[in-house]
């Protein structure tokens, strides 16, 4: 952004696997954050921001990522332009933006709260990453309470789930960077351990299966231009959807976006 990055990008393959994940380090004091609303996740719509990404902010849109679970099974609420659209949960992981654009994670209640400045809260699950290590359920025998997943070949409901699937997670650093990670092989426990490694502190599953998981970078070829599919890239070549998602109309999960500030939060 203006000759001085605000995204690092690379890939590793987590201890025990063999298919490299992507992971995505975000400066949250050169990019600001919003949440996108879907018709599907979290529905009850309508909303003020909402696919397609429109040229107003096309024209500052860095990046843009996957949200979470359709509500009814993300264990957790939503809440947005000024209203609970799904009530917020005691210790759910939550990813919370401010008015300024500033993120945090964490479990909602003890890490993270309703304060005045808070415009948007996605809860997802438990968290994943704790006091900077994945907590006790990341590596839990029971890996289905982190999202029914689709099978090795099939995402057909009769094909019965695996474990090491396309998983997405998000976290926070000490220093407020945010992280965001995917890969098409990961065990819970392989996916908080990916976040402890790119420096998160606390941490949360987002989205899962082949479908839904995708981050994106934008580069449009002239400062100012605006952002759009035909100048961004994906984190990770072989994920289902890419830069053009977000700009269709038909997009119907929450996704969040991450665009350039015009000074430093305050």
């Amino acid at each position: 952004m203006n000759g001085v990055p605000a995204v690092y990008e690379t890939t590793l393959i987590p201890p025990g696997g063999t298919q490299p994940a992507g992971i995505a380090w975000i400066d949250t004091a050169l990019l600001s954050a919003r949440l996108y609303s879907g018709s599907m996740s979290p529905g009850g719509g309508p909303y003020r921001y909402t696919a397609p990404i429109q040229t107003a902010q096309a024209t500052s849109l860095v990046a843009a990522f996957n949200g979470g679970f359709v509500m009814n099974v993300a264990g957790g609420g939503y809440y947005t332009d000024g209203r609970t659209i799904d009530p917020l949960v005691n210790g759910a992981a939550s990813l919370v933006i401010y008015s300024n654009g500033t993120v945090n994670v964490g479990a909602w209640g003890s890490d993270v709260t309703m304060t005045p400045n808070v415009v948007s809260v996605r809860q997802n699950l438990l968290p994943l990453v704790a006091g900077g290590q994945p907590t006790p359920a990341a590596s839990s025998p029971n890996w289905q309470a982190w999202g029914a997943t689709c099978g090795a070949t099939s995402c057909a409901p009769s094909v019965p789930g695996i474990e090491n699937q396309w998983r997405s997670g998000i976290g926070i650093t000490s220093n407020g960077a945010l992280v965001y990670v995917t890969g098409p092989s990961l065990a819970p426990i392989q996916l908080a351990q990916l976040l402890v490694r790119a420096g998160a502190i606390r941490g949360m599953q987002m989205d899962i299966n082949p479908d839904w998981d995708v981050f994106v970078t934008y580069d449009p070829p002239t400062p100012g231009a605006p952002a759009a599919p035909s100048n961004g890239t994906k984190l990770l070549p072989n994920t289902v959807q890419g830069p053009w998602t977000f700009f269709e109309s038909w997009w119907a999960r929450d996704f969040i976006t991450m665009s350039a500030r015009s000074s430093a939060p305050g």
